[in-house]
């Protein structure tokens, strides 16, 4: 019983992260097309980081989300808190998907801008709500938290810039 109980828990933190690098590369996609000459042409600070780095660092982060998810998924079975933060997770993956199509493909960076303070108060509460249920869930949330942090300081300046 037990082996089938890591097997289980190991397919819910796969199926997590296919979910969460899906919902990146079809956010990326649908953005895409506004990668061109007007994110190119866009003023920004001199400490804005190279787009090269932006594909390993999201890939990364979606991979850690997802673990953090399948873990609190398992927990879920038996902490009834669990799917209050899943719901919460996906809140804040629906909101993720949506700020890079309104940033690059709608080019609002004002709008961007409010949907990602929103992102950034629902990772913070998931944080706190994965915590209930799993430190180290809590813990693979803290580097897309700080990450995001960056991408609104990086969004604010950018609006201003522009």
């Amino acid at each position: 019983m037990a082996n089938q109980s890591n097997i289980s828990a190991t397919w819910k933190i796969i199926i997590s992260i296919i979910i969460c690098e899906l919902t990146g590369i079809l956010s990326g996609l649908i953005s895409q097309s506004g990668l061109t000459d007007w994110y190119i042409n866009l003023n920004k600070p001199e400490w804005n980081p190279p787009s090269s780095i932006f594909g390993p660092v999201w890939t990364s982060l979606y991979l850690l989300m997802g673990i953090s998810l399948g873990i609190v998924w398992k927990k879920s079975e038996t902490n009834p808190e669990g799917n209050a933060a899943m719901k919460l997770f996906g809140l804040q993956l629906f909101l993720n998907f949506w700020w890079s199509i309104i940033f690059f493909r709608f080019h609002s960076l004002s709008a961007a801008f409010a949907v990602i303070l929103i992102l950034l108060t629902l990772i913070i509460i998931t944080i706190f709500k994965f915590s209930k249920l799993s430190k180290t869930s809590s813990w693979l949330m803290v580097p897309y938290a700080a990450w995001v942090s960056f991408a609104s300081i990086l969004n604010y300046t950018l609006l201003k810039l522009n």
